[in-house]
């Protein structure tokens, strides 16, 4: 006995073509796109998430990647071959010692408050230092903290993670590795007591050319 003619109008697409359907909106895309995101675009019956792991196995070893971004997923270069795409001209971004210090312990103590960067620290952060990470999309505001005045908290974005090539924060490199790459000092500097002695001088004497774009 034949199917009903309507019956067919629920039927999912095949999975081959569902995989092409996810492909194309990864390259159409500049920024990550979660499951969500494909559920709410592709036919009805659509496994998104089954399509996605088949493309990401396809893509394997590929100059192109299917890689997980945070809760979502994109199209990226293949790290190796990143060298490939630098262009002559390097537009870096300065950000102030207190700035990356910040944007440190953001990554490696979220959800965390002002108070508690401030603590951590051992200096007062400016709202500018927060203001420009904000601006840079690299940390937004998190849940507000049920403790006395809902303090809000402050987050890494998706952004931050694409930016390094992390699929969370937990791909965060150690202690160990970081002291090995040059970007943490083993010890403070001579007559230092804390990460600065004020947010001024970080901010306006210490400029890291850390980040390029």
């Amino acid at each position: 006995m034949s199917k009903p003619e309507n019956d067919s109008l629920f039927e999912a697409p095949p999975m081959g073509e569902q995989e092409r359907m996810v492909e194309a909106i990864l390259f159409a895309t500049a920024d990550p796109v979660s499951i969500t995101e494909l559920i709410g675009r592709m036919p009805h019956g659509c496994d998104p998430a089954e399509a996605m792991a088949n493309l990401r196995k396809r893509y394997e070893g590929r100059g192109v990647n299917v890689v997980k971004v945070g809760d979502a997923w994109a199209i990226r270069t293949a790290p190796d071959l990143g060298f490939l795409m630098q262009k002559e001209t390097v537009e870096t971004r300065k950000l102030s010692r207190a700035a990356i210090e910040t944007l440190a312990i953001v990554a490696y103590h979220q959800p965390v408050t002002r108070a508690e960067i401030e603590e951590i620290r051992g200096v007062s952060v400016s709202r500018g230092t927060i203001d420009q990470l904000i601006e840079m999309e690299w940390i937004r505001f998190g849940r507000r903290k049920m403790t006395p005045g809902r303090p809000v908290t402050f987050v890494v974005t998706q952004g931050f993670l694409d930016h390094f090539g992390l699929e969370n924060a937990r791909d965060l490199p150690g202690l160990k590795e970081l002291r090995s790459a040059g970007l943490l000092e083993n010890r403070p500097p001579p007559g230092a007591t804390a990460l600065g002695d004020s947010e001024e001088v970080d901010e306006d004497d210490d400029q890291t050319e850390m980040f390029e774009e």
